[in-house]
């Protein structure tokens, strides 16, 4: 876990392939000498090894019944809506540690002094790896719309969406071409709101409005999912036996923009908790993070149960996000101790370091690439079947081996980064003002 540098205020900050920038451990005694000064900050591993445990489910969620008949099974994968409110939690955790001060209740002036920047820099972290993806596959997606007897000009629209990413503001839309890319579409408008509106109104409250803050955004997003579940049901059978009668209703509680900001901006008040604590706070022993890690996981075998077999919107809200939340805490507060526990130190290892620095080409490659075997009109058409439950292991080796290559040959590619840095510098200079009032110079 160690071996780590801390950032200074002039330094890059080294970005990672889904919009917030690294976080990597380093040992308790650096953690002493930057607690002391706000301008420098430890990193932390941990945090980037948790992103494969939340990518792989998610990917397996989206095409296990084709993988197995068991209904069982089939209850308890399936349910990749309530692990994708770790992502949003993790995205806002990150992006508050990093862009905020320790000790202090300010946002790091230096990284927010620039909004168009700050936000163009977020989207163009990933909004590349999502342009090559699309245009790539984007034959596979345009002749889906033909086959299933859309218009030229719902194509279009399509294509629109996804390439300005607003198809997360369409519910009727929402899971077009490469649907798990709603998550980008949601993100990108939380990011445009970071910089003036979320991070420096949230790093200026105490622990106390913080624990209210979590409160209130926690009963805001309940309230919502209580909405569509009054419109539907409680209770859940599974989407795979049991289709909702209110689909756009569902979509809009997904995948809204709205609801992915409540749940970003948990995320930061739930990091500057962590960050405000003092010399009394920092010495009291910390509990296992494997507890909590397991209770948060283990919130999704309430689909099993006979009587709290809650709902996907319910689960996520009422009981995983809070709980995954707590985790990510513990474990921060564990990463720097001097003897962190067996699951921090798992999450952190180089092993999970690099198979979380894979979740992000991963999820952008399993939906094309699932299309190509088990979407009905393209996979006849190519293979003359749907492919059959034991090509299942081999489809979740290939969305591993793409997103390797995807994360080694362009991710990772300085002029991919070059490129991408100064797109966002060129965007930002065109957008001044979008996110501030600036004053005429001339």
């Amino acid at each position: 876990m160690g071996g780590s540098k801390p950032l200074d205020d002039g330094a890059t900050a080294e970005v990672s392939p889904n919009g917030d920038e690294k976080a990597l451990a380093v040992s308790h005694q650096v953690l002493a000498t930057t607690a002391k000064t706000a301008s420098k900050k430890p990193r932390i591993d941990c945090i980037d090894g948790c992103r494969f445990a939340l990518v792989f489910p998610i990917i397996v969620g989206h095409f296990v019944r084709f993988g197995t008949n068991n209904r069982i099974l089939l209850k308890l994968l399936t349910q990749e809506n309530v692990l994708v409110g770790g992502f949003f939690i993790i995205s806002g955790y990150v992006s508050g540690y990093v862009a905020t001060n320790i000790g202090e209740r300010k946002a790091d002036e230096k990284k927010l002094k620039e909004p168009e920047l700050f936000f163009w820099q977020k989207v163009m972290s990933y909004y590349p790896l999502h342009f090559l993806i699309s245009t790539a596959f984007a034959p596979l997606f345009v002749l889906v719309d033909r086959w299933q007897k859309n218009p030229w000009s719902t194509t279009n629209f399509h294509a629109l969406l996804n390439y300005t990413l607003m198809q997360a503001w369409f519910p009727s839309e929402a899971e077009i071409w490469n649907p798990p890319t709603w998550f980008l579409s949601a993100l990108t408008f939380a990011n445009a709101l970071m910089p003036t509106m979320v991070l420096p109104q949230v790093a200026g409250l105490s622990k106390h409005g913080l624990k209210n803050l979590v409160g209130g955004l926690t009963a805001f997003s309940l309230l919502q999912k209580l909405s569509y579940s009054q419109a539907w049901q409680y209770t859940c059978r599974g989407g795979f036996t049991c289709k909702t009668n209110a689909p756009l209703l569902w979509n809009m509680t997904r995948f809204h923009p709205i609801g992915a900001l409540i749940e970003i901006a948990m995320g930061i008040a739930t990091v500057r908790d962590v960050m405000l604590d003092d010399n009394v706070e920092r010495s009291k022993p910390v509990t296992n993070p494997a507890w909590l890690f397991l209770a948060s996981y283990a919130s999704l075998a309430l689909r099993i149960t006979p009587h709290l077999n809650l709902n996907d919107a319910i689960i996520r809200s009422a009981v995983f996000v809070p709980l995954y939340s707590r985790f990510l805490t513990t474990m921060h507060r564990d990463c720097m101790a001097e003897r962190p526990s067996a699951i921090t130190r798992f999450f952190g290892s180089k092993t999970m370091v690099w198979l979380g620095s894979l979740a992000f080409p991963m999820f952008m490659i399993h939906g094309p690439l699932g299309q190509l075997f088990y979407k009905k009109a393209v996979a006849t058409r190519l293979w003359g079947k749907i492919m059959p439950q034991k090509f299942f292991p081999i489809y979740l080796l290939l969305v591993v081996l793409s997103g390797h290559v995807l994360n080694e040959g362009f991710v990772k590619n300085k002029f991919v980064q070059r490129m991408s840095a100064r797109a966002a510098q060129i965007l930002a200079k065109h957008t001044r003002g979008m996110l501030r009032d600036v004053v005429d110079e001339n």
